[in-house]
């Protein structure tokens, strides 16, 4: 939870601390460095800048770009990353983390954009493609972007601890998974094909989001980012797959369900909500093809509900035991990790 000032005053009048006590915990929580978002005004203006500044970049790009040329575009990317990591150092020095954050993650957006212009002054783009096209078409041939933005911010993770930096990493590995599956069969029926890369990668993401996030329980949340786009890249190879069989749709449903677990295990929502949706899906599946002219499952489904509830009471009254319990059997750095996200 976050400390606030009124968090403190309740505890000084609880006799648990000083007032002199509060004012010098909360200079020296003040004074520690800030390495995630908070939900004030100042951070949602540097978001709101710094998603604009990359959007402009990316999402956003329009075809005025296509006159200056491949190295024109090459040379503007340039001058744009210098900037970037001019002020990049700029606000670190200054202990603006946040804008700093954003300024170096924004030198990693341009990546594929100087790329992209190095291919086009070299005669390698295909002539029928656009840049913009690269965040709205599934291409094999935009793996070149990808694995060189994978190096670039790779690179300046090296110089810029930001936990914001993982955002265009988890998003190109998301590309990445698509852009494989095209490359291994060109069919575009082969949904399953497609399906089990996008589950592959996304999996092989939400491994290295775990072990990001046990590097790093002490100092940030660096592995938001990889868990939200891993678990969107498994989730989705996992819906989308042909599932025909009644047995392969509930295995579908029980994988959802790990999926909850895993979230609460690690107390992140991500895999909470994807679940849940899942797990609705295949709800709808049964009161709309399996028991459709049943009176009975609305009942049984909605006694279903009453109990997860009661359980919920149960296990509300009991958590602090129980937690204990199960984590008594977890790895230290696991136990630590679950720990630090207590407080």
């Amino acid at each position: 939870m976050k400390i606030t000032r009124t968090n403190l005053n309740d505890a000084v009048e609880e006799g648990i601390l000083t007032s002199d006590q509060s004012e010098r915990l909360l200079e020296f929580l003040k004074s520690r460095p800030s390495v995630g978002p908070e939900f004030d005004f100042a951070h949602l203006l540097y978001y709101l800048g710094g998603l604009i500044a990359i959007g402009a970049m990316t999402l956003f790009m329009n075809l005025g770009w296509e006159s200056f040329g491949g190295w024109g575009i090459v040379t503007i990317s340039l001058i744009y990353a210098i900037l970037g990591l001019t002020l990049s150092n700029r606000f670190q020095q200054k202990g603006y983390t946040i804008p700093a954050g954003i300024c170096a993650t924004f030198v990693v957006a341009l990546t594929p954009l100087a790329i992209y212009g190095v291919e086009l002054a070299l005669g390698l783009w295909p002539k029928d493609t656009e840049y913009r096209e690269y965040h709205r078409y599934i291409r094999w041939y935009w793996l070149y972007m990808e694995i060189g933005t994978l190096v670039v911010a790779a690179i300046i993770a090296r110089f810029y601890k930001y936990p914001f930096l993982l955002m265009p990493v988890a998003v190109t590995l998301w590309y990445l998974s698509m852009d494989l599956a095209v490359m291994l069969i060109s069919d575009s029926s082969e949904f399953d094909v497609r399906s089990t890369v996008s589950m592959c990668v996304g999996a092989a993401m939400i491994g290295l989001a775990l072990v990001v996030d046990l590097r790093s329980r002490k100092t940030g949340d660096y592995a938001f980012w990889l868990y939200l786009f891993g678990v969107m890249a498994f989730w989705g190879g996992l819906t989308v797959r042909n599932s025909d069989g009644e047995l392969a749709k509930f295995v579908s449903l029980c994988i959802n369900l790990l999926l909850m677990g895993v979230g609460i295990i690690l107390v992140r929502r991500v895999f909470v909500v994807f679940g849940a949706i899942g797990c609705t899906f295949y709800l709808g599946h049964l009161a709309y093809n399996v028991f459709e002219s049943s009176w009975l499952f609305p009942i049984i489904l909605s006694l279903f509900g009453l109990l997860i509830i009661y359980l919920g009471i149960i296990w509300q009254k009991n958590e602090q035991a129980l937690t204990r319990k199960a984590r008594s059997i977890l790895p230290t750095q696991l136990r630590e990790l679950l720990e630090s996200k207590d407080r």
